[in-house]
C-alpha cells in the first residue's frame, strides 16, 4: 500500500491539477457515473467521526475519507480534525493507497471552488474579498489566484490580529506575484469593490450583506456545512441569477444557508443546478457581466476520491 504524506500532496500536485480532477469529478457525478453512498457518523463521548465513501464506476477508483472531529485534541497536541482518505484497487479489494486527509481536504476544497470561479466569474475580474482566515483559507486563495489574474485581494476576518498575520504570510507565500494583499478595513466598502467574494467560515449568521453586492460579482459559499450555519446572506442567494451547486443531496441536506433561503420561500430547489451538470452541456456560465453569480459547496467523497486517485496515479508514474 502506497502511502502519501501531507508534504507530497502540497509540493507535487498542483492547484491547476486539482482544479482539473475536481472538473472530472463533479461530471462524472452529474452523468451517474459514480456512485457517492450517504455518509455515516460515529458519535463517540469526546467527538464524532465520519466515514464518507465514493465509487468510480467505469474502471476507476473506490475508496473513502475517514474525517473526525474532537476538539480537546488540541490540549494534547493532537489535530482537532485527524482525516485520512483510503484507495481501493476496486477488481481486488485491497488497499491501494493511504493519503493524508488534511491536506487533501485543503486542497480539493480549494480546488472545486477554483473551478466555479473559472466557470462563473467574469473573464477580466481583477479583484476579490476573502472572507475567513482559517484552516481552509490559504489554498482558496490560491484556488482564485490560480484562474484569474487579480490585482488586489482584500481579506476579512472578525479577529483583526489573526487576519493581519494572515496578509503578511500571503505576502511571504505569493510573493512573486503582483497582486496586492491588504486588510478590510470596512467590510461593506470590500464587498462593494470585489468582483470575487469567496467566504470559508463556520459563521451561524451571514457573513455580509446582500445588499452591498455590486452587479457583475462572483459569489463562493465554502466554509458552512451544516443546517445550523448560514454564511452566505439569503439576499445574496435571492440576488443571483446563476445558482450552482456541487452536489445537490449534499447541499439539500446540510447548507443552512440555502435551507434557509428555501425554507423563507425565496428561491426553490429547482432554482439551483449542479456545476457538474453546467459542465455537461458545456454552455456559457454566465450571459452577462452584470449578472451576479453564485456556487454554494458542501463537499462531496467524490471530491476527495478523484483527487486521490490523480495524486495516487501521479506518483506512481514517477
Amino acid at each position: 500500500m502506497k502511502e502519501i504524506t501531507a508534504q507530497q500532496i502540497e509540493q507535487d500536485f498542483s492547484m491547476r491539477e486539482a482544479i482539473l480532477a475536481c472538473k472530472e469529478a463533479l461530471r462524472l457525478h452529474a452523468s451517474k457515473a459514480a456512485s457517492v453512498p450517504l455518509r455515516e457518523k460515529l458519535s463517540f463521548p469526546k467527538g464524532e467521526t465520519l466515514l464518507m465513501p465514493a465509487y468510480l464506476k467505469d474502471g476507476g477508483m473506490g475508496g473513502f475519507k475517514i474525517v473526525s472531529v474532537f476538539p480537546e485534541n488540541s490540549q494534547h497536541g493532537l489535530p482537532a480534525v485527524p482525516a485520512d482518505v483510503f484507495l481501493l484497487d476496486t477488481e481486488t479489494g485491497m488497499l491501494a493507497a493511504r493519503l493524508e486527509g488534511t491536506a487533501l481536504t485543503k486542497l480539493r476544497t480549494g480546488a472545486v471552488q477554483g473551478l466555479a470561479t473559472d466557470c462563473l466569474a467574469k473573464k477580466e475580474a481583477s479583484s476579490a474579498l476573502l472572507i475567513g482566515t482559517g484552516g481552509q483559507a490559504l489554498r482558496q486563495l490560491e484556488a482564485m489566484l490560480a484562474v484569474r489574474d487579480l490585482k488586489r485581494v482584500a481579506v476579512y476576518d472578525l479577529d483583526m490580529t489573526r487576519c493581519h498575520a494572515f496578509v503578511q504570510n500571503c505576502q511571504k507565500v505569493f510573493h512573486n506575484s503582483e497582486t496586492e494583499f491588504v486588510m478590510a478595513d470596512s467590510l461593506e466598502q470590500a464587498v462593494r469593490q470585489a468582483e470575487i467574494i469567496t467566504t470559508v467560515t463556520t459563521s451561524k449568521r451571514p457573513t455580509f450583506d446582500g445588499d452591498w453586492l455590486a452587479p457583475g460579482t462572483h459569489i463562493n459559499g465554502i466554509g458552512a456545512f451544516t443546517p445550523d450555519m448560514r454564511e452566505l446572506p439569503t439576499e445574496a442567494i435571492r440576488r443571483a441569477a446563476v445558482r450552482t451547486i456541487d452536489t445537490a443531496e449534499g447541499v439539500f441536506a446540510e447548507a443552512g444557508d440555502v435551507l434557509s433561503a428555501i425554507d423563507q420561500g425565496v428561491v426553490h430547489p429547482n432554482d439551483f443546478v449542479e456545476l457538474g451538470t453546467l459542465l455537461l452541456k458545456e454552455d456559457a456560465f454566465r450571459h452577462s457581466d452584470e449578472e451576479i453569480t453564485l456556487f454554494k459547496s458542501v463537499g462531496s467523497a467524490i471530491l476527495d476520491i478523484v483527487v486521490a486517485d490523480r495524486i495516487y496515479k501521479k506518483f506512481l508514474r514517477e
